[in-house]
């Protein structure tokens, strides 16, 4: 009788020793050595400037948080600096998310321009350096979120955020977006006539980003391009196989480089012209379901028409402040992701906070306690199954 009692105890052990981590996707090896694969049979976890709602945006910090707390991508935006280094910053001005104000020696830099149609004044980031930018440092944007790591980090590149996804030890994908393309043709100029797109797309060839959607070249290095201007994107598809996302503003906001309005970009015959470039929309989620007075209001047909089209739908931006969550929600960020990932039924959700996320899409997965198969449970059929044994 020691044979079955021994397996029995083998399995308790194995069981015991996975309960203590989810089953994806913290950082693990599998067994062959090979790096745990990106989750692909539910929606993805997207990294919102990494996971900024806990530390400063697009810092090294957030987004190797971000993959601590198990997102499938970290998201960026790629802007340039005045020698033609991209960078990852959200804002073509750097005064409301770094300390520039506080450097007496740049004082002179602040400029005026035209961005997208409205004169903007402020520091901007194709006025300086990459070596004058990495002078600076880092904060939070919103005084409501934590201030402790204000100071502490700085601007990183391009390459530098590639360099945190490729040293992950599972696959995580990145999903840049190409920001402001026509102020930053404007302003910045590379060798050879070469374009911001150009250099773009070359950052990522160096490192290996290639393949179509779910193709095997891509399952190793997954990336998403993401941008506003359609231009931008019908472009770059000539230089890339990846996949691209074509985000969509509020309805107010026409495209910055075609001036198309919004009932325009989303009508089924602009689909049927983007479907060929792109593999899905980014839309803001309060154009998905319009909201007055803070409370949802009949959703479109938005995402429906979209998956007609065969276009996956990636809306943003999820945040767990009482702020940003719709009076429906009850102040329960877990609430808001069970609404679009099973009414809704979108592809992939930007969110400032991936460790919620994550954890609501552990929970609620086929492998969660619903249908009785977790650690616990199993201990528990095990436990029963040991004690004729004991008796013996």
């Amino acid at each position: 009788m020691g044979s079955p009692r021994l397996i029995l105890f083998a399995l308790v052990c194995l069981i015991v020793g996975s309960a203590a981590r989810p089953f994806y996707p913290l950082p693990s090896k599998v067994a062959d050595g090979e790096r745990q694969p990106l989750q692909t049979s539910r929606p993805y976890n997207i990294a919102h400037r990494g996971s900024n709602g806990e530390l400063p945006e697009e810092t090294a910090a957030a987004y190797m948080r971000a993959i601590e707390e198990g997102t499938d991508f970290i998201e960026t935006d790629i802007l340039s600096s005045k020698d033609g280094v991209l960078i990852c910053f959200h804002d073509v001005t750097l005064d409301d998310t770094t300390d520039v104000a506080q450097h007496k020696e740049f004082a002179d830099r602040k400029r005026t321009y035209d961005v997208q149609g409205t004169n903007t004044t402020g520091f901007f980031t194709v006025d300086f350096t990459l070596k004058e930018l990495k002078s600076l440092r880092v904060r939070q944007r919103y005084p409501f979120r934590d201030q402790q790591y204000n100071g502490k980090f700085h601007i990183i590149t391009f390459e530098e955020y590639i360099s945190i996804a490729l040293d992950a030890t599972r696959v995580v994908g990145i999903y840049p977006e190409i920001k402001n393309p026509v102020f930053i043709n404007e302003h910045v100029k590379w060798p050879n006539g070469k374009k911001f797109e150009d250099v773009f797309v070359k950052t990522l060839k160096k490192y290996g980003y290639k393949g179509s959607y779910m193709s095997n070249e891509w399952k190793k290095q997954p990336a998403f391009i993401q941008s506003f201007a359609p231009t931008s994107l019908v472009y770059v598809s000539n230089l890339t196989d990846l996949p691209k996302i074509f985000l969509i503003d509020d309805i107010t906001v026409p495209t910055q480089d075609t001036n198309q309005s919004y009932w325009e970009i989303t009508s089924d015959g602009y689909f049927d012209f983007i479907k060929s470039y792109v593999v899905g929309i980014g839309p803001w989620k309060d154009t998905v379901v319009p909201v007055v007075n803070n409370y949802l209001q009949t959703p479109t047909d938005l995402v429906a028409r979209a998956h007609a089209h065969n276009l996956q739908v990636h809306p943003y931006t999820y945040r767990n402040e009482n702020c940003f969550l719709h009076y429906n929600f009850n102040q329960d960020p877990y609430q808001e992701y069970e609404f679009w990932i099973h009414k809704m039924g979108v592809d992939g959700l930007f969110t400032d906070f991936t460790g919620s996320l994550h954890k609501y899409q552990e929970w609620t997965s086929p492998l969660s306690s619903k249908d009785g198969s977790n650690e616990t449970s199993l201990l528990h059929k095990i436990a029963v199954m040991v004690s004729p044994y004991e008796r013996v």
